[in-house]
């Protein structure tokens, strides 16, 4: 399907591995310039390389740590126009309530929470009346499955849940969308450290976190670049008529309302 993405521009935040790292790559096979955001400065080059490489389009790296609405709001001017938001940068603690401490959630949300809502008020200031304006939350199924053992990322997914949802309510009188992506269980880094954790309180042991995939549908994670499709369709004007609402990618796992 020709997603009529090229020539547009998007800026993806945690863009040097994981879900920003596929979803660059999908846009620009659909000829979309990017702006890439992340920590890893290295990683990033190494992206930048890959994709100049491989497609034509534009390419810019920002390295940096978005953990402040400073960093965003630099990150939004150095970017200039872009007509799509891919906000993606997150890395909010796992562990039970007596064990995350404040300072640690306050941390993740700085960058997650605060920081999708940032961008998205700065995004919407340049956006608004402009036509294909798109706002992609990468959120998190534990934001509509609870989990008491990532109880910060259970409540910080559920107020971007209702962030995408109250604002993308209304977006589209401004010709913006806003819409959320749910991943569950991704094949990444990031869900290396949550399946520790998640072995260590169903098993005892971190070191046999590769058991529990016999407990998830298709007995396998979601793959990034599954991820980084649905992004990049509902990205696309051909999801012209979705806004305000939130898609689950997790293999069923929040319909049938179990953890794994």
């Amino acid at each position: 399907m020709k997603l009529d993405l090229t020539g547009k521009t998007a800026l993806i935040t945690g863009a040097s591995k994981g879900i920003g790292y596929s979803c660059a790559k999908t846009l620009a096979a659909e000829g979309c310039n990017l702006h890439l955001a992340a920590r890893n400065a290295d990683a990033l080059s190494a992206l930048k390389a890959e994709l100049d490489a491989e497609y034509d389009v534009e390419v810019t790296i920002h390295p940096a740590d978005l953990g402040s609405a400073e960093a965003m709001t630099a990150l939004d001017a150095a970017a200039g126009d872009y007509d799509i938001l891919i906000n993606n940068a997150g890395d909010i603690p796992a562990g039970p309530l007596d064990e995350v401490t404040d300072e640690a959630i306050r941390k993740g949300f700085e960058l997650k929470v605060f920081g999708y809502i940032t961008l998205s008020r700065l995004f919407f200031a340049k956006r608004k009346g402009k036509p294909d304006s798109v706002i992609i939350n990468v959120i998190g199924n534990s934001g509509e499955n609870w989990d008491a053992s990532y109880f910060a990322g259970s409540t910080g997914n559920a107020s971007l849940m209702s962030f995408t949802k109250a604002i993308g309510g209304r977006s589209l009188d401004d010709g913006i969308r806003v819409v959320g992506v749910n991943p569950g269980p991704v094949d990444t880094d990031r869900m290396l450290k949550i399946m520790k954790r998640k072995a260590i309180d169903m098993l005892g042991d971190e070191s046999r976190w590769e058991e529990l995939y016999a407990k998830y549908p298709g007995k396998r994670p979601a793959t990034a670049e599954e991820v980084a499709d649905l992004c990049t369709f509902l990205a696309s004007p051909k999801a012209g008529y979705i806004t305000g609402t939130v898609v689950t990618i997790d293999g069923g796992i929040a319909a049938r309302g179990s953890v794994i």
